[in-house]
């Protein structure tokens, strides 16, 4: 009777089996559909710089610096944007400040800052600088407007506190100069931005203006302050939204239902934006809304990390677009952005032909339904 022994496997066989399987389940994954890396933790500094080089356009124009949002009702908006939209995805926006005020509502994972203006990038690289180097609201005041802290100031101090101890303070102009140069410091030696000369001329021209001015300024103040660098991009003119509102108001205005929710309304505001812009996570970028490259650079990266927009904040740049008749190529570019039935276009006054807003100048906030909307963009357009 033969007697059936099991046979032993060479080594080279048994890599061999594995090597198989390894093939197998490669295959299966990949014939399922690859799956894409989530939205990164944090940038590294090098990631940061290359994804708002890379997205950008040619620097452009607009008739205002924007150093401040004109917008004096943008957080009645808040409570009906929190029903519709979902938190925790990425959040798309153009402007200054206000921005933060609805990321601080939405907590994104992250924020992408679109602006025809490349003095809007610096400004936002001014801000980035200003958050990491700030422990709290009172610190982030005193280095914006360049003035010594007062005495009393705490994490449990309301806005209106905080705005009104730096409303009697003097701005410093060592204090300025000091505080420029650890700004400075802060992007081109710890994170090792390649800032040009450019560069540092819009963020000393904003900082120069912020202590110029202090909490009081308003959206038209810079007129006054002389001819801002090429870099910014502003070509002077009729600015529009001339109402005087300024910084501290909009920083201590509520939803129109009592509640404020501006950034800098408490400390969790505050935090919850500084460790965004700690991990490189808040990214401006240079774009025309009505050009070829920056909304569809930024839905191509979106994609690849699997990310979902939640909200994208137009302001009202929209009606520009229709005046150069350029609203059709944005509505192609916006297409292309990772949306599903809860992301939300968000509008200041008059918006685009299928905006339902009815309000003038840049007041009147109102949302849109991005899949909705964008739906009228021919296939051929896309």
């Amino acid at each position: 009777m033969r007697i059936h022994r099991p046979s032993v496997r060479s080594p080279f066989t048994i890599v061999a089996v594995f090597l198989i399987l390894a093939c197998c389940a490669s295959y299966l994954v990949l014939s399922a559909g690859a799956v894409a890396p989530p939205v990164p933790a944090r940038l590294t500094d090098q990631q940061f710089w290359n994804l708002s080089r890379d997205s950008s356009e040619e620097d452009g124009y607009f008739r205002s610096d924007n150093l401040l949002s004109n917008e004096t009702s943008f957080e009645h908006i808040i409570p009906q944007l929190l029903q519709a939209a979902k938190q925790g995805r990425v959040y798309l926006g153009v402007g200054p400040e206000q921005n933060f005020t609805y990321m601080a509502a939405l907590k994104p994972t992250m924020a992408i800052i679109i602006d025809i203006r490349h003095g809007n990038l610096d400004v936002h690289l001014l801000y980035k600088a200003l958050f990491e180097l700030s422990k709290d609201r009172a610190d982030f005041v005193s280095r914006l407007f360049s003035r010594k802290r007062p005495d009393g100031l705490t994490a449990q101090s309301t806005a209106e506190q905080i705005f009104d101890a730096y409303a009697k303070v003097q701005g410093n102009r060592e204090f300025y100069e000091d505080n420029l140069k650890t700004i400075e410091d802060q992007l081109l030696k710890k994170h090792a931005f390649p800032l040009t000369d450019g560069d540092r001329e819009g963020i000393q021209w904003a900082l120069s203006n912020y202590y110029r001015f202090g909490p009081s300024i308003n959206y038209s103040s810079s007129l006054s302050a002389g001819r801002p660098p090429e870099i910014v991009g502003a070509i002077g003119g009729n600015r529009g939204g001339n109402n005087m509102v300024n910084y501290g108001t909009l920083m201590t205005a509520d939803d129109g239902r009592g509640e404020r929710r501006s950034f800098l309304a408490n400390e969790e505001n505050f935090l919850f934006i500084k460790d965004l812009e700690t991990r490189n996570l808040v990214v401006p970028i240079v774009g025309d809304f009505g050009g070829n490259k920056a909304i569809r650079a930024v839905a191509r990266y979106l994609k690849s990390v699997d990310a979902t927009v939640s909200a994208f904040y137009l302001s009202n740049v929209e009606q520009f677009l229709v005046q150069d008749s350029k609203w059709d190529t944005f509505c192609a570019s916006s297409a292309m952005l990772p949306i599903d039935d809860s992301s939300i276009f968000i509008r200041s006054g008059r918006g685009g032909p299928y905006s339902l807003s009815t309000g003038t100048g840049v007041q009147d906030s109102s949302t849109g339904n991005m899949r909705s909307e964008l739906s009228h963009c021919s296939a051929a357009q896309r």
